[in-house]
């Protein structure tokens, strides 16, 4: 499935996002999170973008809580996705059904964007556009914000789980060792040679290729045209109709603008590897490697 094939463009540029607002069946998202990582070595800590919500969003849009509301509380790793039904009530109160055109942006970074763009697909849904660049780029152009908090009436969101979609532990142990199977790193790389521990263990999973998520941008934050990372995917494999992908970062939302990236390629089979680093790293049972 390329980009062509979706329902809806996969990316909008700000003028383009516009034009949708106020349509009938349009439903904003403003996925904002925070994540802040230090230079050095260290965990991350996350907070809730509810509060940089409040203060300026694009004019209709509510916010999408995926630190709080669409992650599993009782899971000792963020950000880890909820069981369809419970996601399928969240969803729902935030005024998208399954006929919604859902848009969606964040303050930066996109993979927050990309994160709820996948977590949307794997209960089934397609209808989904994300701004290209976020709140920077809407504000760059000059359009409108609003303050304070909107709401949409709730609505009903019937999921239908997309398994594939979805790479737990042991099928990533299984992919290990099978050739079929392509494990893409998503994160910087120095994270990924070892140079830098930012988990429990430095290094990366034995046989993954590294495919930096910062060089899926461009330097104003937007993302990079297809013919710009092409090249980088062909040469891991990653376009290889014998393989299939799966991407995993820290924590599961870099990976996902892999795996945006690589549907905008004509690639909507990618699974992401929820847990990540963070799931992995945490096993001492579980291989990994660093580069001398």
């Amino acid at each position: 499935m390329t980009d062509a094939q979706f329902e809806h463009p996969l990316l909008l540029d700000a003028a383009t996002f516009r034009d949708h607002l106020g349509h009938d069946d349009v439903v904003v998202l403003d996925a904002t999170t925070f994540l802040d990582q230090p230079e050095g070595d260290g965990y991350y800590t996350v907070n809730s973008g509810r509060t940089a919500y409040e203060a300026e969003h694009i004019p209709g849009a509510v916010h999408a809580d995926l630190h709080l509301d669409l992650a599993d509380q009782d899971s000792e790793h963020a950000f880890t996705v909820l069981d369809s039904a419970t996601f399928a009530e969240r969803i729902g109160a935030l005024g998208v059904t399954n006929d919604s055109h859902v848009l969606i942006y964040d303050q930066g970074q996109m993979m927050w964007a990309t994160r709820l763009w996948w977590n949307l697909r794997l209960e089934g849904h397609d209808r989904i556009s994300i701004l290209d660049g976020g709140l920077p780029a809407w504000k760059a152009a000059g359009l409108p914000l609003a303050a304070d908090v909107e709401a949409n009436e709730p609505a009903t969101f019937t999921p239908h789980r997309r398994d594939a979609l979805l790479a737990d532990v042991d099928l990533v142990k299984d992919s290990i060792v099978n050739d079929d199977v392509l494990l893409i790193n998503s994160l910087d790389l120095p994270t990924y040679t070892g140079e830098r521990k930012t988990y429990e263990r430095a290094g990366h999973i034995p046989s993954s290729v590294n495919v930096p998520f910062h060089d899926l941008l461009t330097d104003e934050g937007k993302a990079a045209p297809p013919e710009q990372v092409r090249g980088q995917y062909e040469a891991v494999g990653a376009l290889d109709e014998g393989k299939t992908p799966i991407t995993y970062c820290g924590g599961g939302i870099a990976a996902t603008l892999e795996a945006f990236q690589l549907a905008r390629l004509g690639r909507d089979d990618v699974a992401v590897y929820d847990g990540s680093m963070t799931e992995w790293a945490a096993d001492h049972s579980l291989p990994l490697e660093a580069v001398d």
